[in-house]
């Protein structure tokens, strides 16, 4: 067993219905949900027939391991989820048991908050504190700029615009979104907002002459400000403008899951059709080859430490 290795994180996600309860009382730090809210989110797994974020991560882990050792680099990637199993205590305990004394953690999220991709990073060193452990880990905070995840976006974008016809392709209105924060991170000069929109511009260049813009969806319901615009409110106000076509392009998720499966292609697309709106969606990244390189690019960067 190699003493380097890759922790890859990702949000967590219940193994069925029954479980959301406890699921959702650990997003919310141990405070009680509401019946209604349970019995909410519920009724989205089961119409999606349940989030395959946990398989589509480990898809993902054994992919970048397999890129990896094509390399040159035997490194074994482990899976840790901040929410639900395999815990992130337990996978960190688990390298300590396999002599593991040097690793790269990233998220597989490619854009940083303190509010997201830090508090992975909290629950690392969390872990590390309970169980007396000394693995160095270099933490990937940003990733957004692999050339790799470029490419691979703009193929999938690409491949979306390719669902309209020819004869509307022009008119298609190129939503850019990601998972919505609580708006007050801008006052903390967090970099969330800006590397998003980093991301959607590089896209655009990179896209040519498109029609485009970005929003923000799956807020929490907290009572306080999330960033926007929602894309709920999005899509109304682009078919009150007179358009008809829109492909959306979630550049802030990597992998296919609620967010993805429900929230836009179930509420979002709702939205759409009832304004006569056709709303069409690109394919996640999930394993994708040249996704994976970019991944791959990530982890060694970390390990020669240019993301320190």
């Amino acid at each position: 067993m190699p003493d380097q290795a890759v922790l890859m994180l990702a949000y967590g996600s219940p193994d069925s219905p029954d479980d959301m309860e406890a699921y959702l009382l650990d997003i919310r730090g141990g405070r009680p949900t509401p019946e209604a809210f349970v019995k909410e989110f519920q009724e989205r797994y089961d119409q999606i027939g349940g989030s395959p974020l946990t398989q589509r991560t480990f898809e993902q882990a054994r992919a970048t391991e397999a890129v990896l050792r094509a390399r040159g680099d035997d490194l074994p990637v482990y899976v840790g989820m901040r929410h639900w199993k395999p815990w992130i205590k337990d996978t960190v305990a688990q390298m300590r048991a396999d002599g593991i004394q040097e690793a790269v953690a990233l998220v597989m999220a490619p854009h940083y908050s303190s509010m997201s991709i830090g508090r992975y990073w909290a629950k690392v060193n969390e872990a590390q504190e309970a169980l007396g452990s000394d693995i160095r880990f270099t933490f990937v905070d940003s990733w957004w700029r692999q050339l790799g995840l470029l490419a691979a976006q703009e193929a999938h974008v690409r491949a979306g615009l390719e669902k309209f016809s020819a004869g509307v392709r022009n008119r298609v209105k190129l939503v850019f979104s990601a998972h919505s924060l609580p708006e007050r991170l801008l006052k903390m000069g967090d970099p969330y907002d800006a590397e998003l929109k980093g991301n959607a511009r590089a896209l655009a260049g990179r896209l040519g002459d498109v029609d485009w813009t970005f929003c923000y969806q799956s807020a929490a319901k907290t009572g306080e400000p999330w960033l926007g615009p929602k894309i709920e409110d999005l899509i109304v106000d682009l078919a009150e403008g007179g358009y008809r076509y829109v492909l959306a392009a979630p550049i802030g998720f990597v992998c296919d899951h609620v967010e993805i499966l429900y929230d836009i292609d179930i509420g979002a697309k709702k939205i759409a059709e009832d304004r006569g709106v056709r709303l069409e969606r690109i394919e996640s990244m999930n394993a994708d080859p040249v996704f994976i390189e970019a991944v791959a690019d990530a982890v060694l960067e970390g390990l020669e430490g240019k993301n320190r």
